[in-house]
């Protein structure tokens, strides 16, 4: 996670204001009728719920992508009603289409349903959030969910239902025709979560990400706040009945009982007190098998487990639970002992790879360390293998980390994850001689390096590697699409008592949060040169599409005009930071937004070449979605910029399609 804590001025995730612009997106795109087309709905936040981002639509190809244009935008209003607020927001919603409406939520956790065909708001529901609750992940709604009860008469109220999750951590179910709240459903159509701890502050603990249905449950995570204290609000996921809201069953990362399986990678201070191991990215849900995938955090505080001592299983995981009954089938662990705040930030992605010569269900997860770990989806066995490689041991009195961590054998890294001095940047001597300074100063002897007194570099940086947008997937081309960040953090840990003194010298320049309970407290900035640049080389952001018949790397680019970041006349090629993930169609044509230079773009799938591109009228880190209408395929994407990032800011809602034959 990249979460603040409300005890300081919160910086920017992308510090680049001065140079640079970033928007929020996302885009609809109108399809032709065939028959897996017509029976496609991107009802998910996913596309399905499996998390493959893709369309099985043709109508738009390589050879006409070009001549794709704006068919309709809608505008929330934030813009002009909420300014002073608007700024501690991210619209990063992916809207679905169900039933003949377009669905999405607005940062503010307003849900809207759009005409596809003409983006003409049929319905509106504002829960009322208090804007003054100082959410820690800023106000954000990446999207909701449908369901129909097939038990219930077409016509019924709510027999059609929109769940959505909120920033005060309510669960909401609305009718999907009219946006009435489902009186039915908890009390007068909301449940409450109990976050089981009293809060620092509101907006210690909120809900961002959609929620998922299984075959009897609506399931929530929850998003926390990093670093503020060790004794922190629990990482539970939590199911509730569809119709009552009545809870079900709920799942703790954290293994709390000392007979339990794993329960010895837990200290026993641990076992009683810890936090977080949370899942705030979107989770999946294979119905035929009834498994529900979680991608879980680390756990509190993020950057030193001194009190957490153990491999603390089952965090930064994926887990795999049985959807009815919560119960554990399986987990797979990425990093043992986090404290580099490497959580599984994506959806873990339900796709079908072959191996010797039949089908083979797997999971496919990236992760903030730029690798992809692929898994058989009945076991957690790696589909490549895994091996446990050797790291960097800490030098941090009272920390004591994991001797290895697992590595997969296949595919390779999609992001680099080693800055030496020499890699250096700086566009004059001075620049570049400052940031080799800054890097020989600090430990930094790659990945897994932990974070220390004299300052760490972190490479790739907490926002990634993949981030929350995750990877999408072409089910005929065995080939997975995934945008990467190659920054680089300094991590620092600062003594109990010198905390004070380091938090007036270094201000708001850089995070710096208490990790109440332990020994340390700890600042967090991007490794920056002095003109503002970042010191890690080029690119800073970059495409990469894997070939899993395989697991090899088919062809990667940088992704992204720097144009934003340092001003030129020229393109500047160098890659941006991007948040949001791609949306895939039959044709091999793919489409993407989420860098800082406001573009939404269309590339093709097999060799990456960029086939058109839009400049949108606010950042757009978001994912598009596909869909199609009446013959006729739309992109539909959130353009609203992101205060948390210091991009361009909006409300919009774009869909793109082919002009219309006569």
């Amino acid at each position: 996670m990249f979460i603040r804590t409300q005890s300081r001025q919160k910086p920017s995730l992308f510090p680049l204001r001065k140079f640079g612009q970033a928007f929020v997106l996302c885009v609809g795109l109108a399809i032709p009728f065939s028959s897996d087309a017509q029976a496609f709905e991107w009802s998910s936040y996913g596309g399905d719920e499996g998390g493959q981002r893709y369309a099985p639509f043709t109508q738009i190809t390589r050879d006409n992508v070009a001549e794709l244009k704006p068919v309709w935008t809608y505008q929330t209003g934030d813009l002009e009603n909420k300014p002073e607020t608007l700024p501690r927001s991210g619209l990063q919603v992916t809207p679905i289409l169900a039933e003949g409406a377009l669905y999405i939520c607005t940062p503010f956790n307003e849900v809207i349903a759009l005409d596809p065909a003409t983006g003409e708001q049929k319905w509106r529901f504002d829960p009322k959030v208090n804007l003054n609750i100082n959410p820690a992940n800023n106000f954000k709604c990446r999207g909701v969910t449908f369901w129909r009860d097939e038990n219930a008469a077409q016509d019924e109220t709510c027999a059609a239902r929109i769940f959505s999750a909120t920033a005060d951590r309510r669960v909401i179910a609305l009718d999907a025709v009219t946006g009435v709240p489902c009186e039915d459903f908890g009390e007068a159509g909301q449940v409450s979560i109990d976050p089981g701890i009293e809060l620092l502050w509101p907006g210690e603990m909120q809900i961002t990400s959609a929620p998922v249905i299984t075959q009897t449950a609506v399931v929530i995570g929850s998003a926390i706040s990093d670093n503020a204290r060790a004794q922190a609000p629990k990482g539970t996921v939590r199911a509730f009945d569809l119709r009552s809201g009545a809870p079900l069953w709920s799942f703790d990362p954290v293994v709390r009982d000392a007979s339990a399986p794993y329960a010895d990678t837990w200290s026993p201070e641990a076992r009683e007190s810890v936090g977080h191991a949370n899942v705030w990215a979107p989770m999946s849900y294979d119905r035929a098998r009834d498994m529900l995938f979680l991608p879980t955090s680390s756990p509190s505080p993020d950057f030193y487990g001194g009190r957490r001592l153990g491999d603390n299983r089952y965090a930064n995981s994926v887990v795999a639970l049985n959807g009815t009954t919560g119960a554990l089938k399986w987990h797979f662990q990425t990093v043992h002992h986090d404290v580099w705040d490497y959580d599984l930030p994506a959806q873990p992605s339900l796709i079908t790879l072959k191996k010797d010569g039949r089908d083979v269900d797997v999971v496919a997860q990236v992760t903030k360390t730029g690798f992809m770990f692929v898994l058989d989806r009945d076991t957690g066995e790696p589909f490549y293998g895994v091996e446990e490689r050797p790291v960097p041991q800490t030098d941090v009195p009272g920390e004591v980390t994991s001797a290895t961590q697992p590595f997969p054998l296949a595919p390779p890294p999609f992001v680099s994850q080693r800055m030496t001095e020499e890699d250096a940047l700086g566009f004059v001597l001075f620049d570049k001689w400052s940031c080799q300074d800054r890097i020989k100063a600090s430990r930094n002897e790659g990945l897994f390096t932990p974070p220390s007194l004299k300052g760490t570099i972190l490479y790739p940086f907490t926002g990634g590697g993949a981030n929350w947008g995750g990877m999408g997937f072409d089910p005929e081309r065995k080939i997975a699409i995934v945008n990467g960040n190659q920054m680089a953090h300094l991590i620092k840990l600062i003594p109990r008592a010198e905390f004070k003194a380091e938090k007036e010298e270094r201000g708001h320049d850089a995070e710096v949060s208490p990790q109440a309970g332990t020994e340390y407290a700890m600042s967090r900035e991007l490794l920056m040169s002095p003109l503002g640049v970042p010191c890690s080389p080029f690119p800073w952001g970059n495409l990469t599409a894997i070939d899993l018949n395989d697991g090899t790397i088919k062809w990667q680019k940088s992704f992204g005009l720097a144009n934003e970041i340092v001003p030129s006349p020229i393109d500047l090629e160098f890659g941006t930071p991007s948040v949001g993930g791609p949306a895939l169609t039959a044709s091999g044509v793919f489409f993407i937004a989420g860098t800082m230079d406001r573009f939404i773009r269309a590339y093709d799938i097999e060799t990456g070449e960029e086939l058109w591109h839009h400049k949108l009228p606010a950042g757009g880190q978001a994912t598009p979605m596909l869909y199609e209408l009446k013959g006729r395929q739309y992109v539909v994407i959130a353009a609203g910029g992101s205060g948390f990032a210091e991009t361009k800011l909006g409300d919009y809602i774009i869909a793109f399609a082919l002009p219309e034959r006569p």
